[in-house]
């Protein structure tokens, strides 16, 4: 019974390790299948943020055309990810493949207009919610607004730099 708690801690060591290197084995086959896929005109992603199109695939390396008379030698390691065609021309060349009908327009009168006729004409007139104004009321707390500004800075503390008579 001694011997084996003394072994626990050395299994579970043993154990975590076996998981870790397992789920890393599995990542670098995904990325090594991801890197078989590549195909002359596919669109990549460099380890080091390049984007690219595939012009010749090899066996350990890649030819990427970077731009117009670009053409670049990387090893196929080097490749961080293939992306689909959508993704690429909207990274690279800013197009959007997508043709949604919710696209929003950028005129103010069309974000207000409805296809519905209105309900009533005759409410034009603006909805009144019971605020009133303070120039419109006779109480006495419509005096302190409508005193000058001036009048409200004089009375306020003027702030000194903490000189000797601040002691």
């Amino acid at each position: 019974m001694n011997n084996l708690v003394t072994f626990l801690p050395f299994i579970a060591i043993i154990g975590v390790m076996f998981l870790m290197t397992r789920s890393a084995k599995k990542k670098q086959q995904q990325a090594a299948e991801m890197r078989n896929q590549m195909q002359p005109g596919s669109g990549v992603r460099t380890i080091g943020g390049m984007y690219a199109t595939v012009k010749e695939v090899n066996e350990d390396t890649v030819l990427l055309d970077a731009g117009p008379g670009v053409e670049l030698l990387f090893a196929k390691n080097a490749i961080g990810a293939v992306l689909t065609d959508d993704e690429y021309n909207r990274i690279v060349h800013g197009i959007e493949h997508d043709l949604k009908s919710d696209v929003v327009p950028d005129d103010a009168p069309s974000l207000t207009e409805t296809d519905e006729p209105a309900a009533d004409a005759s409410d034009d007139k603006p909805l009144d919610l019971g605020k009133k104004d303070a120039a419109e009321e006779p109480s006495d707390t419509a005096a302190p607004a409508a005193r000058d500004d001036k009048t409200a800075e004089d009375e306020a503390p003027k702030k000194t730099d903490g000189g000797p008579e601040a002691k």
